[in-house]
């Protein structure tokens, strides 16, 4: 017995064509007028649902044929493309940021074999320093077409919560003035009448 498909094609407004998902009743905009170009995105999603295991490697082929380093791009190879387009103290900011140890969670993992499960634990190792670095490693794959989509969605990344800031007070201020042994501020300590 042949197994019902689960997507079916529909011609709607201005001529695009739409894929109808028969489980959850609704439509999807397959992005295109041609209707063999339709059907072929339209057996791709069918096919999909009958072999899961399946489409990772169809995927690794079709995605091979526009980058050859797509089945061996990690995420280290990301962080030293960043270090080596960035110049002076941005570089050196970069370089400092790649030894985080939270990334060598991910530091050899293949770009497309990343999950959304993979970050999140990098994140809950790291700092909110890691945080901040790591979407903008993140942002910087899906920017540079090394990731097909993005691995968490940008409303999804938590919220970056920086520590309680707060200013040096007076005995603070006076051991670090007490601690100076540069000679031109001693002098200026004695100047102000400060021991």
């Amino acid at each position: 017995m042949k197994m019902k498909a689960r997507y079916r094609l529909f011609l709607r407004r201005k001529s695009v064509y739409y894929a109808f998902d028969d489980q959850t009743k609704t439509f999807t905009s397959l992005k295109t007028k041609d209707k063999a170009e339709a059907n072929r995105l339209l057996m791709a999603m069918n096919e999909a649902g009958k072999q899961p295991a399946m489409n990772l490697s169809l995927a690794r082929v079709y995605l091979r044929h526009s980058d050859p380093m797509v089945t061996t791009r990690t995420w280290q190879n990301v962080l030293e493309e960043i270090i080596a387009i960035k110049s002076g103290p941005t570089q050196a900011r970069w370089k400092s940021a790649a030894k985080d140890k939270a990334f060598d969670l991910i530091r050899h993992r293949v770009l497309i074999e990343t999950q959304a499960e993979h970050l999140l634990a990098v994140l809950r190792t790291g700092t909110v320093s890691t945080n901040a670095f790591l979407r903008k490693v993140h942002n910087f794959a899906v920017d540079m077409n090394w990731l097909p989509a993005t691995v968490i969605p940008r409303r999804q990344w938590p919220a970056i919560h920086y520590k309680v800031k707060r200013a040096i007070t007076l005995e603070e201020h006076q051991k670090i003035i007490a601690a100076e042994v540069n000679p031109e501020r001693v002098t200026e300590r004695m100047k102000t009448g400060q021991r």
